[in-house]
């Protein structure tokens, strides 16, 4: 089916215990559009041909989240990017977030589509990318890819925008923990201004609140790693939980709510970022990749209590 996020790519497991696991994948900005299981969105869907709304699901390279006045310094020299967020003066969530990407590899239950970032204005490189949706027995697991191709480093970041959701459950309801250190205080302009411990403060989200509770959009940083990764969740009040983690490169999260969200009352983005806002000025957690070498990193989604085995 063809819409304005392009081709719609159906994905399917059936999980050992006989439930199954589905999804699609929007063609433009290669985003998770639904995810659910036994039959519950575990992602809250949206109409193949309405407009992605709140950025969902979409892939956000070469960085996430925002630069200011789209301006960065590069050998000495100012870069200007493409101010896509004008009403607060940034460059926002990257280069291919309204590009189309082709397929590089599909199975009933994988699916790897790729794109390239093109030297442009305030991004002299070019960037070989791709991200690996692959379905496993509790949810999905997503693996980006960045290969630089050109001659000289270049500076690279990734994030991803996806929303979660319990679907048969009320989301005000939800429980949502984000196992994070500090907090980024961010001027008007969402654009941060110092980091911080979380601890005593009301962004202290790791013993969990109510999502009827928060009216937030904020970036996390310190993710608690164990055993490689960091762990975050959306729990229902019968003890199912959706879980969402990253590997070591993900030490950077993004928590969003919205009450405009098409059918839901409420919904929460949980975006992982492998560096917070204004990476590229700020070099916090910038990784310059050296020309002709391969990146990857991991992040996914996992059920539990939903009967998959």
């Amino acid at each position: 089916m063809k819409s304005v996020t392009g081709e719609q790519f159906d994905l399917s497991l059936e999980t050992s215990s006989g439930g199954v696991v589905a999804a699609t994948i929007t063609q433009v900005a290669a985003g998770i559009r639904r995810l659910s299981v036994r039959g519950i969105d575990i992602v809250p869907p949206y109409e193949a041909g309405a407009k992605r709304p709140g950025g969902s699901g979409m892939i956000l390279v070469p960085w996430p989240n925002r630069i200011r006045d789209g301006r960065w310094t590069l050998d000495g020299e100012t870069q200007q990017l493409a101010l896509t967020e004008p009403a607060k003066n940034n460059a926002s969530h990257g280069l291919l977030r309204f590009s189309p990407y082709s397929v590089a590899a599909r199975t009933e239950s994988s699916l790897r589509l790729e794109a390239k970032v093109f030297p442009q204005n305030g991004y002299p490189f070019l960037l070989d990318t791709a991200v690996t949706y692959r379905l496993v027995d509790a949810g999905i697991e997503v693996t980006h890819t960045l290969t630089n191709s050109s001659d000289a480093a270049a500076p690279v970041a990734i994030g991803a925008h996806p929303f979660f959701t319990i679907g048969d459950v009320e989301p005000e309801d939800l429980v949502l923990t984000v196992n994070v250190t500090t907090h980024v205080e961010a001027d008007e302009r969402s654009l941060p201004i110092r980091e911080v411990p979380v601890d005593g403060t009301a962004y202290d989200l790791r013993a969990g609140v109510r999502l009827g509770d928060l009216d937030i959009d904020d970036g996390f940083g310190g993710a608690v790693v164990r055993d490689g990764v960091s762990e975050h969740s959306l729990a229902a009040p019968d003890g199912r939980t959706v879980t969402v983690w990253g590997d070591e490169n993900f030490a950077y999260w993004q928590v969003f709510t919205t009450e405009l969200y098409p059918g839901q009352s409420k919904a929460v983005a949980l975006e992982p970022m492998t560096a917070p806002a204004d990476a590229f000025n700020s070099g916090t957690n910038l990784t310059w990749l050296p020309p002709g070498k391969t990146w990857e990193a991991s992040w996914g989604v996992r059920a539990e209590g939903f009967g998959l085995g």
